[in-house]
């Protein structure tokens, strides 16, 4: 074994071997932990017989017996011709040579098994006591007890870690945002919120088939069950056409159309039924100011019941919609508002703080008809006045039709400075000043330049004719105009278009 203690030197040799040599008394020396006996084996003695181990395999050394008989002569001779050599074979001289002890010889110092029965000679070294076992120092059990505490926090970290990480999956069975907080839903009267609930109940949606066209729109209910729309919503259906409308409470009915007037673009529908709705609030357009908070309510692209809010951008803004010269044509002196309104608003109420209609949405401005414009809100939408919608509806349920406002003028088209001009010639046999109409009576001249109407600065023909179509007839109209280089005033009474044959109502 390599932690043994060598005791003894060899005498005169060049190197050792394990068990190979005697003391100076002649006698072999005994060892506690011999090279190749196991410390729980003690040898045997032995007993002369041939021994089926391996060691018997040697043969007898030169001129002499067996090893035992050359023990019993008392020495190997120096020469090498009367004793034997290190039984390794190795050279002579190589190690030194002592007399041999009584019994087999030892094995070479690096033996190796020959076979299974392999084992060291017995009896070759005496009897070998185990050493006692001691047990464990007090400071490798402290060592041992630290090493035990650092281990079994680890490990009790790591199953906390793994007992209480998120899953890789994401998922975690005991997960809760716990309950919602308590609350209401009810909301202040002057609110968007309370405004909504106030004016939601009373708004419809509409819809329309012509047989070869179709449209949608909304609308909103008003005394004596009749619904206020738009013209171009109802349109389609004035030949002949279903009208549809659904309430609030999603309840549907057909419907018929009462009167219509193009040049307004207001419409008048009864429905079947009602199914208990509300009707609206009418307001006052007249005490409208810039900036006043107001709210749209509508069925854009078919969505009822769409709430949208924003100010009013803007009063008496022109604004013409369809092809000018034609019957469907409009001139609107419109409220403007950046509530979003988009196609199918149409028709529905533009609503105060308080809950009443100050316009009736109509119209919005786009980007373009390309490919690339955009037809929804754009933060421009138009207004008619509910003012001027509340007289068109009146005579529209009293009369079927509608009263056009006039005072009896033709605009010069080609003008191209300040204000509207007055044509100053005959055109395609129509007077530039109605004979007797409320230009002529107020006083005014062909060739006349119109600048200002009731304060207004006129920047265009579509604003002058918003203005006027906007006023009842018998309503006063304060002009400013400028005849040779002067600027004169004239008072002019709104008067009334002749009736001209309407589609009759369905």
């Amino acid at each position: 074994m390599t932690d043994e203690t060598r005791t003894h030197e060899a005498h005169g040799a060049e190197g050792r071997t394990p068990s190979d040599f005697t003391d100076d008394g002649g006698q072999a020396p005994e060892f506690s932990r011999p090279d190749f006996l196991p410390a729980d084996e003690a040898a045997s003695s032995h007993d002369g017989r041939p021994r089926d181990d391996g060691w018997s395999q040697l043969g007898e050394p030169p001129g002499q017996g067996r090893w035992g008989q050359a023990g019993q002569q008392g020495g190997i001779g120096q020469s090498g011709e009367s004793g034997w050599g290190d039984p390794s074979g190795r050279a002579r001289q190589d190690t030194a040579v002592f007399a041999a002890p009584a019994g087999p010889p030892p094995p070479p110092s690096q033996a190796f098994g020959m076979g299974p029965g392999w084992a060291p000679p017995p009896g070759a070294f005496g009897s070998v006591v185990a050493a006692p076992r001691r047990g464990p120092r007090t400071g490798t059990l402290v060592a041992l007890a630290v090493v035990i505490a650092l281990l079994a926090s680890t490990l009790g970290s790591v199953g906390t870690y793994l007992l209480t990480r998120p899953s890789v999956s994401g998922r975690d069975p005991s997960f809760s945002l716990g309950k919602a907080p308590s609350g209401t839903n009810s909301r202040p009267p002057d609110s968007i919120a309370g405004v909504a609930a106030k004016v939601l109940p009373s708004v419809v949606s509409l819809a329309v088939d012509g047989g070869t066209s179709a449209s949608t729109g909304s609308g909103f209910l008003i005394k004596g069950g009749y619904v206020v729309t738009n013209n171009h919503v109802v349109a389609a259906a004035a030949p002949g056409g279903e009208i549809q409308i659904q309430f609030n409470n999603r309840k549907s009915t057909a419907a018929r159309i009462v009167g219509r007037d193009p040049e307004s673009d207001l419409a008048v529908v009864k429905p079947d039924e009602t199914f208990g709705a509300p009707e609206i609030s009418l307001g006052n357009s007249d005490n409208v100011v810039v900036g006043d908070p107001v709210v749209a309510i509508g069925s854009p692209l078919g969505l009822v019941g769409t709430v949208t809010s924003g100010i009013v951008s803007s009063l008496n803004r022109p604004v013409q919609a369809g092809e000018e010269n034609s019957s469907d044509t409009t001139w609107l002196s419109a409220i403007q508002t950046d509530a979003a309104i988009n196609p199918g608003n149409s028709g529905g109420p533009l609503v105060n703080a308080n809950g009443e209609v100050i316009g009736v949405n109509s119209a919005i401005a786009t980007l373009g008809r390309s490919a690339g414009g955009q037809s929804g809100s754009i933060g421009l939408g138009f207004a008619i006045p509910v003012n001027h919608a509340r007289r068109i509806a009146e005579e529209l349920v009293t009369t079927g039709v509608a009263k056009k406002s006039r005072i009896g003028i033709t605009i010069d088209q080609s003008y191209q400075g300040a204000g509207v001009r007055i044509d100053s010639e005959v055109k395609q046999g129509t007077r530039p000043i109605e004979p007797n109409g409320p230009a002529d009576k107020a006083g005014l001249k062909p060739g006349d330049i119109i600048l200002e109407v009731n304060g207004t600065v006129v920047q265009d023909s579509t604003e002058l004719i918003a203005l006027i179509r906007n006023k009842a007839p018998g309503e006063k109209l304060v002009l400013k105009f400028q005849r040779g280089g002067q600027e004169k005033t004239a008072t002019v009474i709104v008067g009334a278009a002749a009736v001209q044959p309407t589609p009759q109502p369905s």
